[in-house]
């Protein structure tokens, strides 16, 4: 399998994002398959042409590429180490690409684990949101080998336009990470901005089609990302501050948006 062409791929994590990310791959013809704990969720993916399967190692042993969506740490850990999880069987010569965000300290330690095995691991998270997710046209930041990583584009651009390669494993994590810093940031400024127009008496509908075409437009104000759920943005900077700890890095801002999405 070293080196094969990918050709089956399973998706661990069949929420919003993952959903998605098995209806594109099983309409571009590969050979898909699905596994979430929700058993709608399986149900919805079968239905774009996913074939469902029981359990994560299920899914690992019948996949040249695993993608794992899920949310949280802890699930992810499941996923992978759990008495059903991906590494209790895992097809030789698989490439497992983590698609959940994860501190990059996270990622290397799961890198780590996997080493002694004949595994290839690779960091894809994504962004631009669940729209981006139906549209097929996500951004990925990519780590891990250069090789396996292009093995896996083929797979990748059925629902992503924007694919970085951005360095060794865990280099994604990073992408990602510093993504999320300057996205969180711009929809804090965003918020009080407005807050501000509309206690001094101007609306916000013509302000915003001015700042779009102003030096302050930005894609939280572009695609109006406050309006949605925000669940990941706590999550998303204690990420980037533990990261800035460890690093010995001074980031003051992030420090203040933190406490303002809280």
């Amino acid at each position: 399998m070293n080196g094969a062409k990918i050709e089956s791929v399973g998706v661990i994590g069949l929420g919003k994002m993952g959903g998605q990310l098995a209806r594109h791959l099983a309409a571009s013809g590969f050979e898909t398959r699905g596994y979430d704990v929700r058993a709608e969720a399986m149900t919805a993916a079968e239905a774009d042409g996913a074939a469902a399967t029981g359990s994560p190692a299920e899914l690992a042993a019948a996949s040249d590429l695993v993608i794992v969506g899920v949310g949280f740490d802890s699930e992810l850990e499941a996923a992978l180490f759990g008495n059903d999880g991906v590494m209790t069987s895992p097809r030789p010569g698989s490439v497992l690409a983590v698609a959940s965000t994860v501190a990059p300290a996270t990622m290397l330690k799961i890198a780590e684990r996997i080493g002694g095995s004949d595994v290839a691991v690779l960091d894809i998270p994504m962004a631009r949101g669940e729209q981006a997710a139906i549209d097929g046209n996500l951004l990925i930041f990519g780590g891990g080998d250069r090789e396996v990583f292009d093995r896996c584009r083929p797979a990748f651009s059925t629902f992503s336009d924007a694919i970085h390669y951005l360095g060794p494993v865990g280099a994604g994590q990073v992408g990602k990470l510093v993504n999320n810093s300057i996205l969180w940031a711009c929809i804090a400024a965003n918020e009080e901005g407005f807050t501000l127009a509309e206690k001094l008496g101007v609306e916000p509908g013509p302000l915003r089609d001015a700042l779009l075409q102003s030096s302050a437009s930005n894609w939280a104000l572009a695609t109006e990302a406050v309006e949605r759920p925000m669940p990941w943005a706590e999550k998303d900077m204690t990420i980037v501050l533990k990261e800035a700890d460890a690093a010995r890095v001074a980031l003051p801002l992030c420090g203040t948006v933190k406490e303002v999405i809280k």
